[in-house]
């Protein structure tokens, strides 16, 4: 550690992400009167939604699933609120609890010293002294750049959807677009109302799930029947559902998992895709399907049914990963062989050891975050000793 660098003990938890589960879990604490410090690597909070979105981006459930703790959606905002409205949303919300992270403060390491009961978490400026420590990065922090033969090779224009703003500068030209989860779907969906011409790679099985039905969500829907009846039958019900408004989409190339979409996604943790119309592109023939990628080649891409096509972009939807192994020291809450997420999974998945917590791994979306939030904060609230104080240590 450099010899300019400080210590600094702080009495309540320092949170690791400023972005919608930092600001959670800060708001949780401060309202049950344990202050906390949330330490940012990137230059504003919210950084992901910022400075990773696309142009035409909305939250794909509704409103009220996808509020923080505390505090609802102004009742302008829509039924599904845009990307940037969330992101005035959660600057609001900082401004109501008076969150002010400190930016800038990449974590190089993070561990736990059992001698003196305390996280010691170091960037490259500071040292902080903690008891409690928040793991609020995210499952999104990193993209996933997938290792497919020839990618190197190919002369033209390659992007991950994390720096893809909107359809119009592709207008007229061949696109393909590897992923077909939501992100995949949406930005196919943006590249065709702008003139693209748009391949879509479906390697494996999906559900797709019309976003309404009947006028209302499909999500809302479910959430509702859930209190009455086992997930199977729920499951069943939005098929059968799913098969009047959509059709067979295996007809068109897309099979369906053996098990229905909310047992798929407890069990495997992929998000069914909820459908706002790009499956109507994609029966018109307006998107066309294609198989896994054998190899990329200097024009275009050689698929697995031996076909071979020409394209002037491609766009990997290929998602994010989390990255926390890389820095916390610990193996009791995050699992490297878990792609960094925590070794248990939801409902269990936020405690760890020694004062180690996480909040917005339990693959539950926003909603999710909210519930991990309460509970971390419940948990250290009942820990927490008033007459703690800061210090600063010169080291």
């Amino acid at each position: 550690m450099s010899s300019k660098a400080k210590r600094f003990w702080t009495p309540g938890p320092v949170i690791v992400g400023a972005g919608p589960s930092g600001l959670a879990a800060a708001a949780c604490l401060k309202e049950r009167g344990v202050p906390s410090l949330i330490i940012e690597k990137e230059s504003c909070l919210a950084s992901l939604w910022k400075l990773k979105i696309y142009d035409h981006l909305q939250l794909h459930l509704p409103k009220k699933f996808c509020e923080l703790p505390y505090v609802p959606f102004p009742r302008e905002y829509p039924a599904y609120p845009s990307g940037q409205q969330f992101i005035t949303y959660m600057e609001a919300y900082a401004n109501h609890f008076e969150i002010e992270p400190l930016l800038g403060q990449e974590v190089q390491w993070a561990k736990y010293d059992a001698a003196m009961g305390r996280w010691r978490v170091k960037t490259h400026e500071y040292e902080f002294m903690c008891r409690w420590l928040i793991v609020a990065t995210g499952e999104n922090e990193v993209p996933v750049l997938p290792k497919i033969a020839g990618i190197s090779e190919f002369r033209g224009r390659l992007l991950h959807t994390s720096t893809y703003k909107n359809g119009v500068e592709f207008r007229a030209s061949k696109v393909l677009v590897v992923g077909c989860g939501n992100s995949g779907m949406e930005i196919s969906f943006d590249l065709c109302k702008n003139g693209a011409q748009v391949s879509l790679v479906v390697r494996d099985k999906v559900h797709i799930l019309p976003k309404k039905i009947l006028g209302r969500s499909s999500f809302a829907i479910s959430v509702w029947l859930l209190k009455w009846f086992p997930v199977d039958v729920v499951d069943r019900f939005l098929l059968f559902c799913s098969r009047l408004v959509l059709g067979d989409t295996k007809q068109i190339g897309i099979q369906r998992p053996k098990m229905g979409p909310l047992q798929w996604k407890n069990s495997v943790g992929k998000t069914p895709v909820l459908d706002d119309g790009a499956f109507a592109k994609i029966k018109s023939g307006e998107i066309k399907v294609v198989p896994g990628i054998q190899k990329f080649t200097a024009r275009g891409a050689e698929f697995v049914n031996r076909t071979v096509k020409e394209f002037d972009s491609i766009i990997l939807a290929t998602g994010y990963r989390s990255n926390v192994s890389s820095w916390l020291k610990e193996a009791s809450l995050f699992n490297q062989k878990n792609n960094n997420n925590p070794q248990d999974s939801y409902p269990k998945n936020w405690k760890g050891k020694n004062g180690v917590y996480s909040v917005g791994f339990a693959r539950q979306g926003l909603l999710g975050i909210s519930m991990d939030a309460h509970k971390v904060a419940d948990d250290i609230a009942s820990q927490w000793n008033s007459e703690t104080r800061h210090l600063w240590l010169d080291c």
